[in-house]
């Protein structure tokens, strides 16, 4: 029935699980992975959609790693669009709208494609743990399972309770029970739990919508992917997506069922999405606007399901289907299901290292929402990581940690272990202080060849990332030695409203200009036959495009994250006392307890420690 012992259990098959369970069976690993339903692996639970602000890039990283979102994401997309285009290329983020039944297929096909997988359909309800190892997982039907390392993955299932208006009732997604025993058992080993709630909004029937009431929002006219492998292509056809808004109207027929809201009436005690809220929340807490947008968002190719982007809720479903009638271009909606809410169990995740693995319990790792996350990038970005060291764990080699300077994924993780979160934590641009380093177009240059290096990415993207290194860097050298003359640089100068040029100048500064693009470049002699010659793609020009226009940005960002590194080089050890250091705040000393930093520059990030603090560390360890 299974293997005496398996080097890596892998328990939930969400995006977090899936991400595992196939960086650690890639790594060589053999994995087993354990979900209550082998029909949903990787379902997409909330909208059918991949990327976004922030969550693009992360989901390019993953990518670079070796991971499948990306991939599975461009198989499986109808519509591509690249958001925050006319904002600097820090800002810019690929987004897909998936066809959500695809997706969950082609990631289970990848799955089963992937060497030294397993899989076994069971509610994992507890551990085996000896002294303070985990050995193992036991399930439901009462079968214990022998394991090197186990990565929790749970999602919403740990004691997940939905509520629809004042009915509420067990499941971890609707149509599928929840999870018991797990956390019980932790909170027995010392582990601290809470609960956390997200929402999904109703889904309705595309046949049932007047759509010339709405506002069009098709794709981009030249769309992109996410996986820099040419295994996939960019989409040759698109779904439209479609905008409307709520009214006064609406909001009152909302109101009507405020009594009757699990979110309002105490039903609901645990903190939801701050960036996320349902309907309801939204009417009461921005009570000065009369409308909020709505996207309509198909579900798939062929299907007429609509998920209805802005609409979150868990009011009752007759008050829902009476607001939302009243929404233009829903006059004669119809219903697949009513949205809901759900509330589940978490772990804050202080309680864990920068490998996800858990401080109290060693072999044990934690990814996804159980760690307070929302999102299919957030949870798919940890799985990776945590079954990336979970594998070289067993392996016995050196764990593998993304500093803030290096990923979005890096920054993710610390803010995490280090600050905690009580609220479900979202990934922004602005959560990242290097931003300009982190773009969605250089993750296969940050990322790949550390990948390469632990065994996950293939020789294959490790060859085609270094070809466009190569290309792109090449080509800005080029530029920097390639002058252009006055009389044929001032026609595109004086056409983009530049000032002209006295005498010749290299290219490379013509191009730093803000007006002027690679189009404009490409009519200077020699340039275009550079581009010819040496056969270089849409990436290659970008990424040139990039370098030139951000290179002082870039090479102040490097310099700060330069600095960063000098600090994280200033390694806390494990068994460090910071109750010796009475000249340190009492606050600082708890927190510092608590979290216990590997580094001066983490123990810096910690909410409640003052740079005094740090200075009065730094003398302490005789720095």
């Amino acid at each position: 029935m299974f293997q005496n012992e398996y080097d890596v259990i892998v328990v939930g098959a969400g995006h977090a699980g899936s991400e595992a369970a196939a960086a650690a069976a890639n790594m060589g690993c053999s994995t087993l992975l354990v979900t209550m339903n082998l029909q949903n692996i990787a379902q997409m639970s909330c909208n059918p959609a991949m990327g976004g602000i922030a969550k693009g890039q992360i989901v390019r990283e993953i990518d670079a790693l070796g991971g499948y979102s990306g991939l599975v994401s461009d198989t499986s997309a109808i519509q591509f669009k690249m958001l925050n285009k006319s904002k600097g290329p820090a800002m810019w983020s690929p987004r897909v709208q998936s066809d959500r039944m695809m997706f969950a297929e082609h990631w289970r096909l990848r799955l089963e494609a992937t060497p030294n997988l397993d899989f076994y359909q069971e509610m994992v309800s507890g551990l085996i743990i000896e002294g303070e190892k985990v050995v193992g997982v036991k399930t439901s039907l009462g079968i214990e399972i022998k394991a090197k390392s186990v990565i929790l993955t749970n999602g919403t299932f740990l004691n997940g309770l939905i509520h629809i208006g004042d009915k509420q009732f067990g499941g971890g997604r609707a149509g599928e029970r929840a999870a018991t025993g797990i956390t019980e058992e932790l909170v027995q080993l010392g582990f601290e739990a809470g609960r956390m709630k997200t929402g999904t909004p109703p889904r309705v029937d595309g046949r049932s919508l007047d759509y010339s009431k709405m506002i069009e929002q098709p794709g981009d006219d030249v769309p992109s992917k996410f996986s820099y492998l040419d295994e996939t292509r960019p989409l040759t056809k698109q779904r439209s997506c479609y905008m409307s808004y709520t009214s006064p109207e609406v909001h009152e027929l909302l109101k009507e069922g405020f009594d009757r809201s699990p979110m309002f009436n105490g039903r609901i005690k645990s903190v939801g999405p701050r960036y996320c809220p349902s309907i309801e929340d939204k009417i009461n807490r921005f009570a000065d606007k009369d409308r909020h947008q709505l996207f309509i968002e198909p579900e798939g190719w062929n299907t007429v399901e609509m998920y209805i982007n802005g609409f979150s809720t868990s009011l009752p479903e007759e008050v829902q289907f009476k607001a939302l009638s009243s929404v233009a271009g829903f006059e004669k909606v119809k219903f697949f299901r009513p949205g809901y809410a759900i509330e589940y169990d978490y772990f804050p995740p202080t309680q864990l290292k920068h490998t996800l693995e858990t401080k109290l319990v060693e072999g044990l790792y934690f990814a996804g929402q159980i760690n307070g996350t929302t999102g299919y990038e957030e949870a798919g970005s940890q799985g990776l990581m945590a079954g990336i060291n979970a594998a070289l764990k067993v392996q016995e080699k050196e764990e593998f940690v993304l500093q803030r300077s290096e990923a979005y994924i890096g920054v993710l993780i610390d803010d995490l272990i280090t600050k905690g979160t009580e609220e479900p934590y979202r990934m922004f641009t602005s959560r990242a202080e290097y931003r300009t380093l982190l773009r969605q177009d250089n993750a296969d240059f940050r990322l790949t060849e550390k990948s390469f290096k632990i065994g996950l990415a293939s020789g294959k993207r490790m060859q085609k990332m270094e070809e466009k290194k190569f290309k792109s860097f090449a080509f800005v050298e080029f530029l920097k030695d390639r002058s252009v003359a006055p009389d044929e640089a001032n026609v595109v100068l004086e056409a983009n409203d530049s000032a002209p040029m006295k005498q010749s100048n290299k290219i490379f500064k013509v191009f730093s200009r803000p007006n002027i693009d690679m189009q404009d470049i490409r009519t200077f002699s020699g340039v275009e036959e550079y581009i010819q010659e040496n056969q270089l793609g849409e990436e290659v020009l970008e990424q040139t495009e990039i370098q030139v226009k951000y290179s002082g940005y870039i090479e102040k960002e490097k310099n700060n994250a330069d600095k960063l590194h000098r600090l994280e080089g200033i390694k806390i050890p494990g068994d460090f006392d910071y109750s010796r250091i009475k000249s340190m705040s009492y606050e600082a000393r708890e927190k510092l307890k608590k979290v216990q930093p590997t580094s001066i520059s983490q123990a810096s990030r910690i909410s409640g420690v003052s740079p005094n603090d740090i200075s009065v560390l730094l003398v302490y360890m005789g720095r």
